[in-house]
Formats: structure tokens, C-alpha cells, sequence
């Protein structure tokens, strides 16, 4: 049995996959319904307001024909088990009669919480949870660490040369990277719901900051401008909807110049040496429902972001090229001992195009 779950459990985190671009800010859920080996149907999370994966996968059966009357529902997350846009999956599972119900995890967000799984008990149907749950976690893990942690899931991007250098030493940065690198960046900032990037970034190469692969979706932007310096013709104010961060210190004027030509506008208290708080940032930017937040910025933010412990993963394209006395990946303290330096495990390695990715994640030790 442990094998058979397994097996559909992963069918059911494939099929997920499906809904990667459109089920946020909802997680990406899969189910697959199975009777004695067999499929019935598989669905996975549709658009906020839709089916969940579940009532998908149920609803395919029912149009095929196909009774799910004690079968194996494999779904990714927990069902859910209240009343939202759509009623609780749970419930819909019972009134089906389905025998089994396999989870590969819990949902963490406080409306469910166990107690999708408990209702399904309750009404007699055996549960499994925990079947594959490393993959799952990962498949969901921006909406899990925004249920977890009250912030989204930070994933930082630079392209650099061997040497560590983004720019040379006047700023010239186009191109250091070949079109496929810059093709897989694109993707990421897809997988992404926000992106953060900082005054310095918009002042100096004007970026629209939008997704260029043909039918993916566009990430909501979040500048971190402490004086409302963002001109109102700049690029990144056009597209998809932009959040200016600002101080007490900014010209109303100026605040209502950008409110005016589109921007939302929201002030941020500021830290001891007087730059926005990256902590309310990032606590805004979840409350603004984002599961992942793509970070692509200067050296002066992506060193403040790593300084404080706050990015969940470095994605670096590495080009075969030595620039010298450039500009660096990221301004961080200087160390005294080389002990006190932050270690990261590599998750990714591989080459894509001339250039190399890597990802990595922060050390546990």
C-alpha cells in the first residue's frame, strides 16, 4: 500500500503543477482519484473563485460517468473544511462516499488546521497524511511559509560574472548573461506573485520589471523609495499593479504625484539608520496575499536582505566572464572571522545555455 500511495501521490503533485500560474493567491493542489489501481480523474486548483483540486477532480468524474463512491482520493494539501469562495472540500468528499482520503500534508492556514482531516474521520473515512510530504511542501511552499511564517517565500535573483561582479565599475550590465539565462529568470519571476526592487534600481535602468515569456502571468511590484523619488513616466509603474514604499520624510506632492499616475502608496516606518523597515515591507507585501516574493535589486537591498536573514533562496546565474573591479552581487559588513560567515547548501547546479544556475538555501547548521 505504503508504494501504491506514493506512486499516486505523486501523480497527484505532478498534476498540481497545473495550476502554478493561476491558483494563487491560493495554494496549487492536486488530486488524483483512484479505485483498485485504477484512475478515475484528476484535477488540480483553478483560478480563485473555481474548483478546488478536489471538487475538479470530482466534477470530471461525474461528467465521465465514473462512481468515486469508496474510492482513494490522493490530493497534495489537507482538504479544506470551511466556507470561503467555494464551500468545504471536506464536505463534498463525504456527500461522495469516497473510502480513503491520502494527504501528502497538513494545511497550516488557521481556518483548516487539522480539521478537514477530522471531518473526513468523523464521518468515517480513513486518513493518511504525511505520504510524500517533502515534494508536496515544495510544490506549495510560498503559500505554506505565508500561512506559516506571516511573510512570503524570498527568493533572490543576480546575475554575475565568475568573479561575483553584476555591473562593471560605471554600470554597464546589458548583457552578462546569454538569452537562455535570462529566459529561466523569467520563469522564476513568473512563479512569483511580487517583486521587490529598490529606488537605486528604478533610477538607473528605468525597468518595466514584467514577465516576457508568452502566457505567464506578471508579478504585482513593490519599490522601496524612501523619498517618493520614482519619476511618474518611469516604467515600472505601467502593467501590473505597483506598490511605492515610502517614509514620513517623502513630499506629499510628490506622493500624490505617483498616486495620481497609478501607484499605491504606502508609508513604512524606518529602522534605526533611517531606511524603510524591511520587516514591514515584507509584512505588507504578505498581507497582500503574495506566497513568493522574487527580490531583483542592487547590491545596497540584496545586501540589507541577506544581512537580515530574510531570503529563503539565492538564485544566481553564473556567466563564463571575468569583470574585474565591478559592481558586486550584494554590500554586506565587513567579517572579522571568517566562522561568522553565513553558509548555504546548494539545492540546483546546472548549466543553462553558456551560463550556470545555481540555487541555494540557507545552511541549517
Amino acid at each position: 500500500m505504503a508504494a501504491q500511495d506514493e506512486y499516486w501521490m505523486r501523480q497527484a503533485i505532478e498534476t498540481a503543477s497545473g495550476g502554478r500560474f493561476i491558483a494563487p493567491p491560493n495554494p496549487a493542489v492536486g488530486c488524483v482519484i483512484v479505485r483498485d489501481g485504477e484512475e478515475i480523474s484528476r484535477g488540480f486548483t483553478q483560478r480563485p473563485g473555481g474548483h478546488h483540486a478536489e471538487i475538479e477532480a470530482l466534477e470530471k468524474a461525474a461528467a465521465l460517468g465514473r462512481s468515486v463512491r469508496g474510492a482513494t482520493v490522493y490530493v497534495t494539501l489537507e482538504p479544506c473544511s470551511h466556507y470561503g469562495r467555494t464551500p468545504p472540500c471536506a464536505l463534498r468528499l463525504i456527500h461522495e462516499g469516497v473510502g480513503r482520503v491520502v494527504a501528502a500534508t497538513a494545511d497550516p492556514n488557521p481556518l483548516v488546521a487539522g480539521r478537514g482531516l477530522r471531518m473526513l474521520e468523523q464521518a468515517g473515512i480513513q486518513t493518511v497524511c504525511g505520504v510524500c510530504e517533502a515534494e508536496a511542501i515544495e510544490s506549495n511552499i510560498g503559500f505554506l511559509t505565508r500561512m506559516k511564517r506571516g511573510t512570503p517565500w524570498v527568493r533572490l535573483k543576480a546575475a554575475a560574472s565568475l568573479d561575483g561582479r553584476t555591473a562593471l565599475s560605471n554600470g554597464q550590465s546589458k548583457w552578462i548573461t546569454g538569452p537562455k539565462a535570462r529566459e529561466d529568470g523569467q520563469f522564476y519571476r513568473a512563479c512569483a506573485q511580487g517583486l521587490l526592487t529598490g529606488i537605486g534600481t528604478v533610477l538607473a535602468d528605468d525597468p518595466r520589471m514584467n514577465v516576457r515569456l508568452e502566457g505567464l502571468p506578471s508579478p504585482a511590484k513593490f519599490v522601496l523609495d524612501s523619498l517618493a523619488r520614482t519619476p511618474v513616466s518611469a516604467n515600472i509603474l505601467s502593467g501590473e499593479k505597483t506598490t511605492i514604499f515610502v517614509s514620513r520624510r517623502a513630499d506629499p506632492a510628490r506622493v500624490q504625484s505617483l498616486r495620481k499616475a497609478g501607484a499605491e502608496v504606502a508609508e513604512l516606518p524606518e529602522d534605526a539608520e533611517g531606511r524603510l523597515s524591511l520587516a514591514a515591507a515584507l509584512d505588507f507585501i504578505a498581507r497582500s496575499s503574495v506566497n513568493e516574493l522574487f527580490v531583483e535589486a542592487g547590491a545596497r537591498l540584496s545586501g540589507r536582505m541577506l544581512a537580515e536573514g530574510l531570503v529563503d533562496e539565492l538564485l544566481l546565474y553564473v556567466a563564463p566572464v571575468l569583470l574585474g573591479s565591478g559592481r558586486p552581487i550584494a554590500q554586506l559588513p565587513e567579517l572579522i572571522k571568517l566562522s561568522d560567515a553565513r553558509r548555504w547548501r546548494f539545492v540546483e547546479a546546472a548549466p543553462v545555455g553558456d551560463d550556470l544556475k545555481v540555487r541555494l538555501r540557507p545552511s541549517a547548521d
